[in-house]
Protein backbone atom coordinates (compact mmCIF):
# COMPACT_ATOMS: atom_id res chain seq x y z
CA UNK A 1 0.00 0.00 0.00
CA UNK A 2 0.87 3.72 -1.18
CA UNK A 3 0.07 7.24 0.61
CA UNK A 4 -3.34 8.71 -0.85
CA UNK A 5 -2.05 11.90 -2.68
CA UNK A 6 -4.33 15.15 -1.20
CA UNK A 7 -2.34 17.60 -3.25
CA UNK A 8 -1.87 20.81 -1.37
CA UNK A 9 -4.35 20.92 0.84
CA UNK A 10 -5.34 17.62 2.27
CA UNK A 11 -8.73 16.01 2.05
CA UNK A 12 -10.94 19.13 2.29
CA UNK A 13 -11.76 22.44 0.49
CA UNK A 14 -10.90 24.11 -3.12
CA UNK A 15 -6.87 23.97 -3.56
CA UNK A 16 -7.27 27.41 -5.49
CA UNK A 17 -8.79 28.68 -2.48
CA UNK A 18 -6.11 26.92 0.45
CA UNK A 19 -3.11 26.33 -1.07
CA UNK A 20 -0.92 27.18 1.96
CA UNK A 21 -2.35 25.70 4.66
CA UNK A 22 -0.31 24.16 7.25
CA UNK A 23 -0.83 20.29 7.89
CA UNK A 24 -0.76 18.98 11.86
CA UNK A 25 -0.61 15.66 12.99
CA UNK A 26 -2.26 14.05 16.00
CA UNK A 27 -0.94 11.09 18.03
CA UNK A 28 -2.69 9.81 20.63
CA UNK A 29 -2.35 7.13 23.32
CA UNK A 30 -1.76 6.35 27.38
CA UNK A 31 2.08 6.43 26.34
CA UNK A 32 2.62 4.08 29.11
CA UNK A 33 5.37 4.43 28.01
CA UNK A 34 6.30 6.19 25.21
CA UNK A 35 8.39 4.05 22.92
CA UNK A 36 10.60 4.48 19.74
CA UNK A 37 7.59 3.42 17.45
CA UNK A 38 5.84 6.45 18.43
CA UNK A 39 7.95 8.35 17.57
CA UNK A 40 9.18 6.75 14.15
CA UNK A 41 5.43 6.93 13.14
CA UNK A 42 5.37 10.67 14.53
CA UNK A 43 8.52 11.01 12.11
CA UNK A 44 7.32 9.51 8.71
CA UNK A 45 4.07 11.11 9.52
CA UNK A 46 6.03 14.50 8.90
CA UNK A 47 7.96 13.15 5.99
CA UNK A 48 5.14 11.41 4.09
CA UNK A 49 2.12 13.91 5.16
CA UNK A 50 4.30 17.13 5.03
CA UNK A 51 2.77 17.88 8.78
CA UNK A 52 4.04 21.08 10.43
CA UNK A 53 3.72 19.38 13.64
CA UNK A 54 2.81 16.06 15.20
CA UNK A 55 0.91 16.48 18.93
CA UNK A 56 1.39 13.60 21.38
CA UNK A 57 -1.44 13.97 23.37
CA UNK A 58 -1.64 11.75 26.68
CA UNK A 59 -4.70 10.58 27.20
CA UNK A 60 -7.03 10.99 30.77
CA UNK A 61 -8.70 7.98 30.72
CA UNK A 62 -8.44 6.05 27.03
CA UNK A 63 -12.19 4.37 27.05
CA UNK A 64 -11.06 1.36 25.14
CA UNK A 65 -8.59 0.10 27.78
CA UNK A 66 -7.67 -0.10 31.65
CA UNK A 67 -4.20 1.83 32.15
CA UNK A 68 -1.24 -0.85 33.46
CA UNK A 69 1.03 -0.31 36.10
CA UNK A 70 -1.28 2.29 38.21
CA UNK A 71 1.10 4.85 36.11
CA UNK A 72 -0.28 8.71 37.14
CA UNK A 73 -1.24 10.72 34.64
CA UNK A 74 1.49 13.45 35.43
CA UNK A 75 4.06 10.63 35.10
CA UNK A 76 2.94 9.76 31.45
CA UNK A 77 2.85 13.44 31.02
CA UNK A 78 6.44 13.57 32.26
CA UNK A 79 7.79 10.74 29.92
CA UNK A 80 5.68 11.93 26.59
CA UNK A 81 7.21 15.45 27.16
CA UNK A 82 10.81 13.69 27.90
CA UNK A 83 10.49 11.44 24.44
CA UNK A 84 9.75 14.42 22.49
CA UNK A 85 12.69 17.02 23.70
CA UNK A 86 15.10 18.09 21.03
CA UNK A 87 12.83 17.50 18.31
CA UNK A 88 11.09 21.17 16.95
CA UNK A 89 8.63 18.89 14.70
CA UNK A 90 7.32 17.22 17.81
CA UNK A 91 5.20 18.91 20.68
CA UNK A 92 2.74 17.29 24.13
CA UNK A 93 -0.56 18.70 24.25
CA UNK A 94 -2.77 18.95 27.16
CA UNK A 95 -5.75 18.76 25.57
CA UNK A 96 -7.58 15.65 26.77
CA UNK A 97 -6.11 16.41 30.27
CA UNK A 98 -7.23 19.78 30.56
CA UNK A 99 -10.53 19.21 29.32
CA UNK A 100 -11.45 15.38 30.97
CA UNK A 101 -12.20 14.21 27.12
CA UNK A 102 -12.26 10.65 26.79
CA UNK A 103 -12.88 9.66 23.22
CA UNK A 104 -11.38 10.64 19.71
CA UNK A 105 -14.00 12.70 18.43
CA UNK A 106 -14.02 15.16 21.12
CA UNK A 107 -10.17 15.46 21.01
CA UNK A 108 -9.75 16.01 17.48
CA UNK A 109 -13.42 18.72 17.21
CA UNK A 110 -11.03 20.77 20.30
CA UNK A 111 -8.04 20.33 18.20
CA UNK A 112 -9.79 21.74 15.10
CA UNK A 113 -11.31 24.89 17.38
CA UNK A 114 -7.80 25.16 18.84
CA UNK A 115 -5.94 25.08 15.13
CA UNK A 116 -8.30 25.96 12.55
CA UNK A 117 -5.78 27.28 10.00
CA UNK A 118 -4.67 23.75 9.91
CA UNK A 119 -5.73 20.34 7.92
CA UNK A 120 -5.76 17.70 10.29
CA UNK A 121 -4.64 14.10 10.05
CA UNK A 122 -5.25 11.77 13.27
CA UNK A 123 -2.42 9.17 13.39
CA UNK A 124 -2.88 5.49 14.54
CA UNK A 125 -1.55 1.66 13.67
CA UNK A 126 -3.87 -0.44 11.50
CA UNK A 127 -4.64 -2.47 14.38
CA UNK A 128 -6.53 0.41 16.22
CA UNK A 129 -8.29 0.59 12.44
CA UNK A 130 -9.55 -2.67 12.40
CA UNK A 131 -11.65 -1.37 15.27
CA UNK A 132 -12.28 2.47 14.36
CA UNK A 133 -15.77 1.61 13.41
CA UNK A 134 -16.74 0.73 17.28
CA UNK A 135 -15.40 3.84 18.54
CA UNK A 136 -17.37 6.98 19.78
CA UNK A 137 -19.13 8.56 16.20
CA UNK A 138 -16.32 7.54 13.35
CA UNK A 139 -17.77 9.38 10.89
CA UNK A 140 -17.51 12.56 13.43
CA UNK A 141 -14.01 11.78 13.75
CA UNK A 142 -13.56 12.08 9.46
CA UNK A 143 -15.34 14.83 9.52
CA UNK A 144 -12.75 17.53 10.95
CA UNK A 145 -9.88 15.31 9.80
CA UNK A 146 -8.05 12.81 7.61
CA UNK A 147 -7.11 9.38 9.50
CA UNK A 148 -3.70 7.85 8.67
CA UNK A 149 -2.78 4.72 9.44
CA UNK A 150 0.71 2.94 10.17
CA UNK A 151 0.52 -0.67 8.95
CA UNK A 152 2.18 -2.76 12.34
CA UNK A 153 4.30 -6.30 11.82
CA UNK A 154 1.91 -9.45 11.03
CA UNK A 155 -0.98 -7.12 10.02
CA UNK A 156 -3.35 -8.51 7.76
CA UNK A 157 -3.21 -5.37 4.55
CA UNK A 158 -6.11 -6.91 2.97
CA UNK A 159 -7.87 -6.58 6.02
CA UNK A 160 -6.92 -2.88 6.25
CA UNK A 161 -7.52 -1.64 3.06
CA UNK A 162 -11.06 -3.23 3.50
CA UNK A 163 -11.49 -1.93 7.36
CA UNK A 164 -10.85 1.71 5.21
CA UNK A 165 -12.84 1.25 2.11
CA UNK A 166 -15.96 1.36 4.40
CA UNK A 167 -15.40 5.41 5.13
CA UNK A 168 -14.93 6.33 1.31
CA UNK A 169 -12.03 6.30 -0.83
CA UNK A 170 -10.26 9.74 0.50
CA UNK A 171 -10.75 9.22 4.42
CA UNK A 172 -8.00 7.05 5.45
CA UNK A 173 -4.69 7.08 3.70
CA UNK A 174 -1.68 4.39 4.77
CA UNK A 175 1.95 5.30 5.18
CA UNK A 176 4.89 2.64 4.76
CA UNK A 177 6.45 3.14 7.64
CA UNK A 178 9.35 0.70 9.52
CA UNK A 179 7.65 -2.07 11.11
CA UNK A 180 8.78 -2.04 14.48
CA UNK A 181 7.55 -4.56 16.65
CA UNK A 182 7.81 -2.41 20.04
CA UNK A 183 4.90 -1.76 22.47
CA UNK A 184 4.33 -0.44 25.87
CA UNK A 185 2.87 -3.47 27.00
CA UNK A 186 5.99 -5.04 25.83
CA UNK A 187 8.34 -2.36 27.37
CA UNK A 188 6.35 -2.85 30.97
CA UNK A 189 6.62 -6.59 30.66
CA UNK A 190 10.85 -6.37 29.75
CA UNK A 191 10.84 -4.32 32.89
CA UNK A 192 8.81 -6.31 35.02
CA UNK A 193 11.05 -9.29 34.56
CA UNK A 194 14.26 -7.22 34.90
CA UNK A 195 15.65 -7.23 31.29
CA UNK A 196 17.21 -4.05 29.72
CA UNK A 197 14.78 -1.92 27.62
CA UNK A 198 17.49 0.43 26.30
CA UNK A 199 17.15 1.73 22.45
CA UNK A 200 13.26 0.76 22.83
CA UNK A 201 12.52 3.61 24.55
CA UNK A 202 14.40 7.13 24.57
CA UNK A 203 17.14 7.24 26.86
CA UNK A 204 14.90 10.21 28.69
CA UNK A 205 11.98 7.96 29.21
CA UNK A 206 14.39 5.04 30.53
CA UNK A 207 15.81 7.25 32.95
CA UNK A 208 12.38 8.33 34.54
CA UNK A 209 10.98 4.92 34.42
CA UNK A 210 14.07 4.22 36.78
CA UNK A 211 13.24 7.14 38.95
CA UNK A 212 9.90 6.41 39.22
CA UNK A 213 10.06 2.66 39.91
CA UNK A 214 7.43 2.00 36.89
CA UNK A 215 6.55 -1.48 36.11
CA UNK A 216 8.72 -3.07 38.73
CA UNK A 217 7.13 -6.78 39.58
CA UNK A 218 5.69 -7.24 42.63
Amino acid sequence: MSNTSFGATGRCGDSTLREARPRLGVLGGSFNPPHIGHLILASDACARLKLETVLFAPAAAPPHKTLAGGTSVAVRLEMARAAVAGDERFAVSEIELERGLSFTRDTMAAVAARYPEHDLFFLMGSDSLLQFETWRDPRGILEVCTVAVAMRPGDDRAAAKAAAARWGPQAVTFMETPLIGVSSSAVRSRVAAGLPIRYLVPRAVEELIGVHGLYRAG
